[in-house]
């Protein structure tokens, strides 16, 4: 196996190895990995101007089988200051994820940039957290996981540092987008409070909203899960770099008793 959440097969085909195995089944990937492959197709649709990423929503409309994918993106809507993108993956004729994006033309606004809020502490002041039992490995051993309060194994809010064991694709230094978009996905999980053997909590999208891209090899989330009485909750996210926030991330939640069945 490469180590690496993809190899590149040429012509938009990637094959995705055991290291994109989600926590609830080893033939699914987690969907970081597909989020992060979604968002450097995105990336490499060339801009006529200086412009960065604003918003990214990633649908998931099924499954992504733990094997090759098809991957194409384009420009949905041109536009001289916000233009609007569009990536697909698919699994054989079948659509497992898209992303839209609005990519905005950059400008110089450091003279009135905000506070982004309180930072985190440092990764390397808070040790490795392990997750709780019930969760299949894959993915969450691909990353290093260092939680700062709360904790993966603790129920409730928690903030943690993630950090890529592996590259996202074989041979290729992730960008600091698809470092982020690899643990994006990962809030709900983060900040859960059900026993994941007794309950689905299963994000049907993501929505990231940027302020700039992150650098370094180290994103933090500090998320938090919230349900409602009717199976539906939301798990949301604030996204660090070592510099600070920069971004903040949402999950809409499918949530049910495991014995109930469905998806």
């Amino acid at each position: 196996m490469a180590d690496a959440f993809y190899v590149p097969l040429g012509g938009g085909r990637f094959s995705a190895t055991a290291h994109t195995a989600g926590p609830w089944s080893s033939e699914s990937q987690h969907f970081g990995p597909p989020s992060a492959l979604l968002v450097r197709a995105l990336e490499s649709v060339e801009p006529a101007h200086p412009a960065e990423l604003a918003r990214v929503t990633v649908e998931i409309l099924g499954p992504a089988p733990v094997a090759e994918l098809t991957l194409r993106a384009r420009v949905e809507r041109p536009g001289r200051s916000v233009e609007l993108l569009q990536a697909e993956l698919a699994s054989a004729e079948r659509v497992v994820a898209r992303a839209s994006a609005w990519r905005v033309a950059t400008s110089d606004t450091a003279g009135i940039a905000t506070d982004g809020g309180p930072m985190l502490p440092e990764p390397d002041s808070v040790t490795e957290s392990p997750w709780p039992e019930g969760w299949q490995s894959g993915y969450l051993d691909a990353v290093e996981w260092r939680a700062v309060r709360g904790g993966m194994d603790v129920p409730g809010p928690a903030a943690v540092w993630a950090r890529q064991r592996v590259p996202l694709v074989d041979g290729e230094e992730p960008s600091g987008l698809q470092r982020l978009f690899t643990v994006a996905d990962s809030g709900n999980g983060v900040s859960n409070f059900l026993d994941p053997r007794q309950w689905w909590f299963i994000n049907s999208e993501l929505t990231v909203h940027l302020r700039r891209v992150p650098s370094g090899e180290w994103i933090g989330l500090d998320a938090v899960t919230l349900v409602g009485r009717h199976g539906i909750g939301t798990a949301t996210s604030i996204l660090h770099d070592t510099g600070g926030p920069l971004a903040t991330g949402a999950q809409a939640l499918m949530v049910r008793p495991r014995q109930a069945g469905g998806g």
